[in-house]
């Protein structure tokens, strides 16, 4: 396996990484960050404490942790640590390569002002204006940092006193036209031979700070256009990606490009293309290609949870009825917890009522319901009139079961932890 740090690990592009990567058997992830966040919680491997990337001890703690951890990649997760990365990598400076485009890329792709500037005799750009030449009806406009991402610093300004407050926090901003239309964003995948092999576009249906969190297929012929030009014009390898808006007329202008994983990326993971495995294959020059599920998808977004526990168990009771089958129906999470267990060699004991309060062979039932009843260790069949703690013996032990007041009687008489169905999250983490 090939060792990947990626950084920082708690981004949501750093997430969507290790989304797309985590259940690969080619790579192992380590995940990075310069203080804890989520990515303590969702990586299986992980170091914080990384200097942060305009510090002069950045590179210098990469390259230890590139040593100590024996790093074959990096993975870039923020558009400054793309920058820095690729500097350093072309400049000798870090001991090992970096899944991104060249550094000239990515430092043109930063600036806005640059990129538009490039491409704008041959792709339509917004257009930019100086403050001496705006006029009352050139309004509303729209602003933002040249150097930047997450819409953090942008703003429609309606008239010029509202632009002179910002450019009165940020005189460096850019002064554009304002674009009302529908806003897209191309995924996009070239090859080491500078192949274009995938450019597919999807919306931008509700946006959260500044990233996607709805989004669905859209197709229009000018996205290939616009992406074919842009790759012809900047070496380009794995994965990239750039957004347009539309005019008051349909028009579409070229808003950014970014030789970058996206964080809503995983929108096209959805239909098969796992752009960031794709890359790290064709990084070592492995020729690849893309597959495309044909069916209508759309992707929402919002905030999950991660836990850590701080207890440590062997052995699990877990209910039948209403918890690993509910109305006659397997429980996925459920049975798949049980599957969890067993591959962590804890001992997973079936406690239930079933015989008796259905008048069927517990061991006949789970056979109906294509579940081997050899995958518990035991199947203890009790009356209902019994109290389940009796059959535990072990303190190191977790009780499951969807009745309150089983749960209530187990945790009186054996001080362990308890958990309804709905708290069964808790323990897919561990």
């Amino acid at each position: 396996m090939k060792n990947v740090l990626i950084f920082p690990a708690g981004s949501e592009i750093g997430l969507e990484l290790n989304r797309s990567l985590k259940h690969s058997m080619h790579f192992n992830l380590i995940g990075a960050s310069s203080v804890d966040d989520h990515s303590k919680f969702a990586f299986k491997n992980y170091v914080s404490g990384v200097p942060f990337v305009n510090t002069d001890e950045f590179i210098p703690h990469i390259n230890k942790l590139i040593k100590e951890h024996s790093i074959d990649y990096i993975f870039p997760a923020h558009d400054s640590v793309v920058v820095e990365l690729s500097k350093a990598f072309s400049e000798n400076r870090l001991d090992c390569p970096v899944i991104t485009s060249k550094y000239e890329v990515a430092d043109l792709c930063r600036s806005k002002k640059r990129t538009y500037d490039l491409f704008k005799d041959t792709i339509t750009t917004p257009k930019q204006f100086k403050y001496e030449d705006i006029k009352n009806e050139d309004f509303p406009l729209f602003v933002k940092p040249d150097i930047g991402q997450g819409s953090k610093g942008a703003c429609k300004v309606k008239d010029i006193e509202e632009l002179d407050y910002c450019l009165s926090k940020d005189s460096s901003l850019l002064i554009l036209e304002l674009l009302p239309g529908k806003e897209y964003t191309i995924d996009c995948f070239t090859n080491h031979r500078g192949e274009l092999l995938f450019a597919n576009g999807r919306t931008r249906n509700r946006i959260s700070n500044g990233i996607s969190v709805n989004a669905i297929a859209a197709e229009d012929s000018r996205f290939q256009e616009i992406a074919l030009k842009i790759n012809n014009t900047l070496e380009f390898q794995g994965m990239w990606f750039f957004q347009v808006k539309e005019d008051s007329k349909g028009s579409l202008s070229l808003l950014e490009i970014s030789p970058r994983v996206a964080g809503t990326m995983g929108y096209h993971r959805s239909k098969g293309q796992n752009l960031p495995l794709l890359a790290l294959f064709d990084k070592q020059n492995i020729d690849v290609s893309i597959i495309e599920n044909n069916y209508h998808l759309e992707m929402d977004r919002a905030l999950s949870n991660k836990y850590k526990i701080d207890f440590k168990f062997n052995h699990v009771y877990i209910d039948l009825d209403d918890t690993i089958v509910i109305d006659n129906r397997v429980n996925p999470e459920v049975i798949g917890l049980v599957y969890q267990f067993k591959s962590q060699n804890k001992k997973v004991n079936l406690i239930t009522a079933h015989k008796e309060s259905y008048n069927e062979n517990t061991i006949e039932f789970l056979q109906k319901c294509f579940i081997d009843p050899k995958i518990f260790d035991k199947i203890i069949d009790v009356r209902l009139s019994e109290s389940k703690s009796t059959y535990i013996k072990e303190d190191d032990a977790i009780f499951i079961d969807d009745s309150f007041a089983k749960r209530k009687e187990v945790s009186s008489n054996k001080n362990i932890p308890v958990f309804d169905v709905s708290e069964i999250s808790v323990l897919q983490e561990l």
